[in-house]
């Protein structure tokens, strides 16, 4: 979800909201029913922008750093792997990244364990890279080969995930579900398949590049047979960004051509991610999940042919900030917070703006807050000759209700909804970190129900 208006259009549009208005009131009586659409949410938000301030003499003061995909990708570069969390969260967003859910076919608890340790070693042997070991020719090479002779770790994050589902009757999880963790319900523009939906398990594989994603995956389901089946799985990326001497960096754009993330809460404040997306102590949640985190995924298409042809003044109100410039219609760049005091008609920034209702910035409202890491996506081209594209929206929160259901509650109904249609997603609950190498994803869980 974006966070900035802007009052001007750069070539000249008018950004009145009447001429919206008149547009989709011709759209419904011209029979486009069913073509509004439900955004959980969207703004692709890579870049990790602490909100800008006003100091002492009510000047709007900037934030100091924006975290965008970087230009050049370190094939070397390596996340630590062990920890209180686990990585993929607050870890800068890579290029390239999927969500994978799965169904778990273990049998039993002993299989879930093993499936469980079996994830853990796997996933801290990718994430650091190296060598891996030969084998006799005669068997099965140990590795796909797709990286080389070597398996270099090129920023890859594994994060895996638990869905509602889990929590059956099979293994005796019931008595530890997750508080907040449910089945994703449908909103009121939704349109969703069910083959795209929900999971038992989910992995979120982020990378510099997208084969060292797609490695990962073969290599988890080659060593976890008869543990794991895809449900379903969605890949995308962001936009390389080259950096901008002497000026702050801008956030990577969306398929809607709109800059995304300005106001995502900065994954470097740990003061912050403590209040906003880790689980503590004091959030009546399991002892076990203390350190975790609420994933909400929607994978959500955008209508980029009506879009295309749509005025940009138009464009413009609908998400509430300038289209080239990402600066707020009250003006200024695009790290400045919208001044929605001065306008609390909406005459500069519509009252159904995206960012608007996403994000009112009031003080009832921050701890709604969410951590967006989403990926542009293209599957190709529907039946009709339309182009697939659109967001895999990820996001994080410490409650899913105070964050997630509770933004795309304000969202429904927004004038975007003409344009963008969520087809498939789920909630996860991210399991807390493996503290060290004697310890392992999802112990805590598992010691909890025994």
């Amino acid at each position: 979800m974006s966070d900035q208006p802007s009052s001007r259009c750069p070539f000249g549009f008018s950004t009145h909201s009447d001429t919206r208005l008149d547009r989709r009131g011709f759209l419904r009586g011209a029979g486009a029913t069913g073509l509004g659409l439900g955004l959980a949410g969207l703004c692709p938000g890579q870049a990790l922008a602490e909100p800008a301030k006003a100091d002492a003499a009510g000047h709007t003061q900037r934030s100091a750093e924006v975290t965008s995909a970087p230009l050049t990708q370190d094939p070397e570069l390596a996340y630590p792997f062990h920890g209180p969390h686990q990585q993929g969260i607050t870890t800068p967003r890579q290029a390239s990244g999927m969500l994978v859910s799965f169904d778990v076919l273990a049998r039993d608890r002993e299989g879930l364990d093993t499936l469980l340790r079996t994830l853990t070693t796997r996933i801290a042997f990718l994430t650091q890279g190296g060598a891996y070991p030969q084998r006799d020719p005669r068997f099965p090479p140990p590795d796909s080969g797709i990286l080389g002779p070597r398996i270099p770790p090129d920023g890859l994050s594994v994060t895996v995930a638990l869905g509602a589902s889990l929590f059956d009757d099979r293994f005796g999880l019931a008595p530890a579900r997750p508080r907040h963790l449910e089945r994703m319900q449908g909103f009121p523009n939704d349109a969703l398949d069910a083959a795209r939906c929900h999971g038992d398990l989910a992995l979120q594989i982020c990378a510099n590049t997208l084969d060292t994603a797609y490695h990962a995956l073969r290599d988890i389901i080659k060593h976890t047979p008869g543990s794991l089946l895809v449900r379903w799985k969605q890949e995308g990326n962001v936009p390389l960004l080259p950096p901008s001497p002497g000026d702050i960096d801008g956030s990577a754009r969306n398929f809607l051509g709109f800059r995304d993330g300005t106001a995502n809460p900065s994954a470097q404040d740990k003061a912050l991610m403590d209040e906003l997306i880790w689980v503590d102590p004091q959030r009546d949640e399991p002892d076990w999940a203390v350190g975790g985190s609420y994933m909400a995924v929607r994978i959500i298409r955008n209508y980029v042919e009506r879009w295309d042809r749509t005025p940009l003044g138009e464009q413009e109100a609908i998400f509430g900030r300038e289209k080239m410039s990402g600066a707020p219609l009250s003006g200024g760049v695009e790290q400045d917070v919208p001044d929605y005091a001065s306008d609390p008609e909406g005459k500069i920034t519509p009252l159904d703006a995206h960012i608007r209702l996403a994000n009112p910035r009031t003080p009832e409202t921050e701890k709604n807050r969410i951590l967006r890491r989403p990926f542009n996506y293209s599957n190709g081209v529907e039946p009709n000759g339309q182009l697939d594209m659109g967001l895999l929206f990820i996001c994080f929160q410490a409650d899913l209700q105070e964050g997630f259901i509770t933004v795309q509650k304000r969202l429904d109904g927004e004038p975007l909804e003409e344009y963008i249609k969520p087809v498939g997603g789920g909630y996860f609950f991210v399991l807390p970190g493996a503290r060290d190498e004697q310890d392992y994803l999802g112990r805590g869980l598992m010691a909890a129900t025994a």
